[in-house]
């Protein structure tokens, strides 16, 4: 797949045709000067843990990935802190409030949205729900369930990333 900077012919300053390659990851004007650069956009992902060592996975009800499992989270909002973003998401897909977090570790991800490739960088975290009661799939989540981290199979997950941190979640296990 091209590169997404070969979607973006014009100028998004002022408009002008002569917006040319600067280097592997910008275009800069040629009328204007403008650069822009083409970085990865925030994305959370919210482990969250039963008291039996289960984690509750969801299943994508929209492309990419229809179908396949996931686990909760989404991108961050401008102006929001990726610790907001994830609250947000869980509470937006599961009902869940999130009373407390850590931060694991990050993965970077192609996500394709409306045939364009996205470059996300995919920071997942260690959740904590103190209320379980309010569990509901909703906004893109066609459902949930909750799987203990033995049994999780990372190429059930239909998104690179998540299949990366599956992986690490099961040899991190112990310190979650």
């Amino acid at each position: 797949m091209p590169h997404p900077l070969h979607l973006f012919s014009h100028c998004p300053k002022c408009g002008s045709n002569d917006f040319n390659e600067n280097d592997f990851k910008s275009k800069r004007c040629g009328k204007c000067g403008f650069v822009y650069y083409f970085n990865p956009l925030a994305a959370t992902v919210g482990i969250i843990m039963n008291g039996k060592g289960e984690i509750l996975v969801a299943r994508r009800a929209k492309e990419p990935a229809k179908g396949t499992l996931d686990l909760p989270g989404g991108f961050c909002d401008s102006y929001e802190t990726a610790e907001e973003g994830v609250k947000r998401e869980i509470e937006e897909e599961t009902g869940l409030r999130v009373s407390k977090m850590r931060y694991l570790f990050s993965i970077p991800n192609r996500y394709i949205y409306s045939g364009m490739e996205l470059h996300t960088m995919d920071l997942f975290f260690h959740c904590m729900v103190d209320d379980t009661s309010t569990l509901i799939a909703d906004d893109d989540v066609a459902d949930l369930q909750w799987i203990a981290i033995d049994n999780l199979e990372s190429a059930d997950f239909g998104l690179e990333s998540i299949r990366t941190g599956i992986e690490k979640l099961k040899d991190i296990k112990n310190t979650l």
